[in-house]
């Protein structure tokens, strides 16, 4: 069962535009200051393709606050967020973690503590190591099962909830959003697509076609929920 504390908060558009998003948050529950048709959703995250994401738009470091950026997106979709989860898994560690696995693990940690100020259920599988040739490759393992229970079992874990905001654009989900479609929940899809060559983030006409409604995320999304000054926040 998710533990449902909610801290999470909302936020009035014209307050964030005005930089003064920190300042803005409203109550989840609290729906006296939002229109009538603002649906209440809960938001899983595939951190894995965020991260990629956000590094695709941004060569350099970028600092921004995760619990922001779900909330201008939301803005524009005319969505409440009852809760955030996000989905990764800890760094892989031998036995005896040497200094580059230490920074890793560190750095996880830090981000996972982020995490967990701001009201963000971290949910987590594990790293698997495998030797293929003379180099280690790290696949994540268990991840996308527990945002998978998740997204099923959302309903009853959060009753006051209309629908589920899936931000991922991998196309192994479209047999989730079938089922959750069977369910009746309402599923809207977060993602990012282009047409260049070679590109990492090609077009998943399953996954889009399998959803109620997807918003295309930009790097615009991004700078909105930018930090001004450079320190510990979200990836």
């Amino acid at each position: 069962m998710i533990n449902k504390n909610k801290d999470l908060s909302r936020v009035d558009e014209k307050v964030y535009k005005s930089k003064m998003l920190e300042n803005s948050m409203i109550i989840p529950g609290d729906s006296s200051e939002l229109p009538d048709d603002f649906l209440k959703v809960v938001v899983l995250i595939d951190n894995a393709y965020l991260i990629r994401l956000k590094n695709y738009f941004f060569k350099n470091k970028f600092k921004y606050s995760l619990k922001k950026f779900v909330s201008i997106v939301a803005i524009k979709n005319k969505l409440v967020v009852e809760k955030i989860l996000i989905y990764d898994a800890p760094p892989f560690q031998t036995e005896n973690p040497n200094e580059e696995e230490n920074k890793k693990k560190e750095d996880y940690d830090k981000y996972a503590s982020i995490f967990k100020r701001d009201g963000i259920i971290l949910r987590e599988g594990r790293t698997q190591r495998l030797k293929i040739g003379d180099k280690f490759i790290y696949k994540q393992k268990g991840v996308d099962m527990l945002l998978g229970i998740d997204a099923i079992s959302a309903s009853n874990d959060f009753p006051e909830i209309k629908g589920i905001v899936l931000l991922t654009g991998d196309s192994d989900f479209s047999p989730l959003v079938e089922k959750l479609n069977k369910q009746k929940i309402k599923v809207f899809l977060w993602t990012f697509f282009d047409r260049k060559r070679d590109s990492p983030f090609s077009k998943s006409n399953h996954l889009i076609r399998s959803v109620g409604r997807y918003f295309k995320l930009t790097k615009e999304n991004f700078l909105e929920a930018g930090l001004e000054v450079v320190k510990d926040e979200s990836r």
